[in-house]
């Protein structure tokens, strides 16, 4: 299943934050969206996920979503919004309890192994890292076979050690799965990681500068350094003006 975008506007009142986005999100592909702070890129995230109705403009669903699959939109939140009595394998079946299933521990059971947390099934979250906590919410989101993830800020909340590796448990996923996903973050090293596409908004109201496509074969730390210095390049002066507009304020 793609997502189709088309001229997504929206307001609060008097302020505009978004402004005419159109956007295409392609099965297969993680895309991030980058830009300035107060941008509008977590209510963008919104609006693709139905929590909010965009004042103009739509979120069109592309084909039907894959076969199994019981929510098409699933979130991926940045505090990983675990329940703390319940275990690993308890918050995952937390995303399964309103769907009739007839095997849902082996669905469990498969989720966790395909995210490395078998042996964790029965750890409470205060038993578990940052990047395990973080796993965990993953592992939940990929229980109910989603068309698209759409993850906010997923790494911001995590020290830069655990942030390296769980963008690399990130691309070992992808790699087995080509799994679908929006992708929000503030971090350009992240976005060039993990991004098959990268979406540059101006500061708010939020439109789309540049889309930068990231080649599939890009390696080695120059030429990922290159296409950082270009994002920065579209984002540095505006990024310079929003955090002045957000210190006024």
């Amino acid at each position: 299943m793609d997502l189709r975008i088309e001229g997504l506007t929206h307001r609060y009142g008097e302020t505009e934050v978004l402004s005419g986005i159109d956007l295409d999100i392609p099965s297969g592909r993680i895309v991030c969206i980058v830009g300035p702070s107060g941008c509008g890129k977590s209510t963008l995230l919104r609006m693709i996920g139905g929590l909010e109705r965009p004042s103009a403009g739509a979120v069109v669903q592309v084909g039907p979503p894959p076969e199994g699959s019981l929510n098409p939109l699933t979130y991926v939140f940045q505090d990983f919004a675990l329940l703390p009595w319940r275990s690993v394998a308890g918050n995952v079946s937390l995303a399964l309890e309103d769907h009739r299933l007839v095997d849902r521990a082996g669905r469990i059971a498969d989720v966790l192994a395909r995210t490395r947390l078998s042996d964790f099934a029965h750890a409470l979250p205060r038993q578990l890292s940052g990047g395990m906590k973080q796993r965990v919410a993953i592992a939940r989101a990929l229980a109910v076979d989603p068309a698209v993830m759409l993850m906010d800020e997923p790494l911001s909340a995590l020290d830069a050690q655990t942030r390296e590796l769980l963008m690399d448990d990130l691309v070992g996923l992808w790699e087995r799965e080509r799994f679908t996903a929006v992708y929000v973050t503030h971090n350009l090293a992240e976005a060039v990681r993990l991004g098959h596409r990268v979406v540059v908004l101006s500061r708010r109201p939020g439109r789309i500068r540049e889309i930068v496509e990231i080649d599939a074969e890009l390696s080695g730390r120059g030429a990922m350094e290159d296409v950082q210095a270009h994002l920065w390049g579209l984002m540095r002066d505006e990024a310079r003006a929003a955090d002045a507009e957000l210190v006024d304020g």
